[in-house]
């Protein structure tokens, strides 16, 4: 006897109501769109905050660029965290990874870190430049191995151009025991990249991942979430640009805030102590959750998720008091420039 297993919801938060409307009773405006990268056509998305009577737009302060995690994409539960950002008074940009979403590439691949950090740069700094956000703060946030991205993003910018940088549980520092072995790569290697994309690597399992059983549910109905086995180039390029990043944290003087759960099944804490001991960055901040897990605002409970998006929040809204001019304008998102091209 065969079981039955339920089709995924259409959306995160079921099968009704329909976007617009959704995002109309969260206190946003959403804008999708494609964007043509010099290294492939990215998923891209916006939120706006707006005034949940009338749905006009309202004055912003800020904007943010967020990345999410491997596996992942936009449009499923990490707009959960877009979405928060905005209702703070920030108009939030965030793009699918190439090999992840809506986005151009192999499901789960990262052949080219710097490729993928490349694709979702060129379309960040395509809104950051637009005459309408000039003379407003930008921050960078990354998740889990989005801060990874975020990272070498950060150190791909010209001079001056964030503000800030937030990072969730980024992946510095590989943990021991999800280390590839050595030998394993080296003999791949000799295949000279016919092994490239092959789902052969050891899955070491999830732990401390998602504290929150229910979250877990709605997070593997995801349709576009990459469940497969780690593929050859995504995992041999993940330990090298964890190798060359730990290199570069000295280099870092932009202000930034890094979280860390202490019980972190998925990425080493030391990875965040280590950014913030080497970092130049004269205003930077380290909050470790004792006993908090990997996904800390997407997985925590929901009292842990209030506490670090609280923490969060204190952050970037001292950096604007410290940093802009106090300059707020209401920005409606086909104003900007890439909107007016490739919509969905």
């Amino acid at each position: 006897m065969s079981s039955h297993v339920p089709p995924s919801p259409r959306f995160f938060w079921g099968d009704q109501p329909e976007e617009s409307d959704y995002y109309a009773s969260r206190g946003v405006k959403n804008h999708q769109s494609f964007y043509q990268s010099p290294y492939g056509r990215i998923f891209t998305q916006s939120f706006h905050p707006i005034d949940r009577e009338t749905c006009e737009h309202v004055p912003i302060k800020g904007v943010v660029f967020m990345t999410h995690g491997f596996g992942s994409d936009t449009g499923w539960l990490f707009q959960n965290t877009a979405i928060t950002y905005a209702t703070w008074g920030y108009a939030v940009y965030c793009a699918d990874l190439l090999g992840h979403g809506r986005s151009d590439g192999i499901p789960g691949y990262i052949g080219d870190f710097e490729a993928v950090a490349g694709a979702s740069l060129s379309f960040f700094l395509s809104v950051r430049k637009d005459p309408v956000y000039a003379d407003l703060p930008a921050f960078l946030f990354g998740e889990s191995m989005g801060g990874a991205v975020t990272l070498l993003m950060y150190l791909r910018s010209p001079p001056d151009t964030w503000t800030g940088m937030i990072l969730s549980a980024p992946l510095l520092i590989m943990l021991e025991d999800r280390k590839p072995s050595k030998l394993r790569l080296f003999l791949f290697g000799l295949l000279f990249g016919i092994a490239e994309t092959w789902q052969v690597m050891p899955n070491k399992g999830v732990r401390n991942l998602f504290r929150d059983p229910d979250r877990v549910r709605i997070i593997r109905a995801n349709p576009r979430q990459y469940t497969g086995t780690p593929r050859v180039g995504t995992v041999r390029e993940l330990v090298r640009i964890c190798e060359y990043l730990q290199q570069s944290f000295a280099t870092v003087t932009v202000p930034f805030l890094t979280v860390h759960g202490t019980a972190d099944g998925m990425t080493a804490p030391e990875g965040s102590k280590m950014l913030y001991e080497k970092a130049q960055s004269k205003d930077k901040s380290l909050i470790l959750y004792e006993g908090f897990y990997h996904s800390l605002i997407q997985g925590e409970s929901e009292e842990n998720r209030k506490r670090v998006l609280g923490d969060m929040r204190e952050w970037i809204d001292e950096r604007i008091k410290r940093y802009s001019s106090g300059i707020a304008k209401t920005v409606k998102a086909e104003e900007v420039g890439f909107s007016a091209s490739d919509k969905q």
